[in-house]
């Protein structure tokens, strides 16, 4: 399994760029990760971009509030699934005006972080760490008790 994080962001605040990075390093022992970032825009042109830059043999997941929420539990087994199934995924968090319909249409699922929002630096640390929380678990390790 392949994991592309696609990052629509103006910019990078230290303190949660430093913990998306250990979080980073710590998922290079379950995966084979690529972070893309990509400069905001209009929601068409962001689109777009997601679309070239998702390629081919990569499922479509769109972070978006009102997706579906998972537990950390849930969002473990719904990846082992993905994993099983041989599946490359593509995550995408949006920028703060959220995505184009037409990118929305073309993702396998929508997925909430919470129904609070969150601020876009926040959003990406929590992402990462459940997916790294996602991996611990399914392989029974202590992380998550």
């Amino acid at each position: 399994m392949k994991i592309r994080l696609i990052i629509i962001s103006k910019s990078e605040a230290n303190a949660a760029a430093e913990l998306f990075s250990e979080y980073e390093g710590r998922l290079s022992h379950y995966t084979s990760m690529e972070v893309i970032r990509l400069k905001p825009a209009s929601l068409k042109e962001e689109a777009a971009s997601v679309l070239h830059k998702t390629g081919s043999g990569f499922e479509l997941i769109l972070l978006e509030e009102r997706g579906k929420e998972f537990t950390s539990v849930q969002f473990a087994d719904w990846l082992g699934r993905k994993m099983n199934a041989s599946k490359n995924l593509c995550f995408v968090i949006g920028s703060a005006y959220g995505f184009d319909d037409s990118l929305k249409e073309k993702a396998t699922q929508l997925i909430s972080l919470s129904k609070m929002t969150l601020p876009h630096q926040l959003a990406k640390v929590v992402f990462i760490e459940q997916l790294y929380r996602a991996f611990t678990i399914l392989k029974n390790e202590k992380y998550h008790h």
